[in-house]
């Protein structure tokens, strides 16, 4: 392989090398702040050298991207977030959208439960109702709202019928009343850096309120 057409930083959290194989949750102790100017300026020379043709970020919030764009000569590309009817990242999508960087959504139809509480996408009365009156899915609807506010879906599937689904959402829009009751969907995140780092054990090197992504 040459290049890659996309490479990204994929959380803004840095961690002190492990000395050994990478061990699944992180200590909180490992965590150590994030050199934003180092690590972005290797970035633009990875582009330079044609090792990638865009670069970009993830898990980043408005308060990151300021820290990126005040001394990025070559601005992020993509900012790649957790995004979906029911965690929709209005403050984030409209800063991006001010700035000339593309949001892509993971977790696009409520990734999966981590916490125990059920998919907010997948289990929405709301997302069904509207999937109802319009002879789609649920899934179907939430792509379809993703779309419409021009963000770039990342969704996975190994199964055929549904992979073709996924597919079957460009030829029919969402009603204004549909968009309205989406909009009313409660907001709920699941991805969280917490959840990266053991329970155990102190933050010692960084501001804990640093790597925080949650942003409505």
């Amino acid at each position: 392989m040459e290049y890659v057409d996309l490479y990204l930083i994929h959380w803004p959290v840095c961690l002190r090398p492990a000395g050994g194989p990478p061990k699944f949750p992180n200590r909180k102790e490992d965590a150590v702040p994030l050199d934003v100017a180092g690590v972005w300026r290797a970035m633009e020379e990875c582009q330079r050298l044609g090792l990638a043709r865009a670069i970009g970020v993830s898990n980043f919030t408005t308060r990151h991207l300021d820290k990126v764009l005040a001394i990025a000569a070559v601005p992020p590309a993509v900012n790649q977030v957790e995004l979906n009817p029911a965690w929709q990242q209005r403050t984030l999508r409209a800063y991006c959208a001010d700035r000339g960087v593309h949001v892509a959504a993971y977790s696009p139809l409520g990734g999966q439960n981590w916490d125990g509480r059920g998919n907010a996408v997948l289990d929405s009365e709301v997302l069904a109702e509207i999937a109802r009156a319009r002879g789609k899915t649920v899934a179907q609807v939430a792509l379809r709202w993703i779309h419409e506010q021009g963000v770039t879906c990342i969704v996975k599937s190994y199964n055929r019928e549904r992979l073709k689904q996924n597919l079957e959402i460009f030829d029919w829009e969402l009603t204004d009343d549909d968009r309205l009751k989406i909009s009313h969907i409660p907001q709920r995140k699941v991805v969280e850096a917490s959840g990266l780092f053991s329970q155990e054990g102190e933050f010692t090197s960084v501001d804990p309120a640093e790597l925080n992504i949650v942003e409505e």
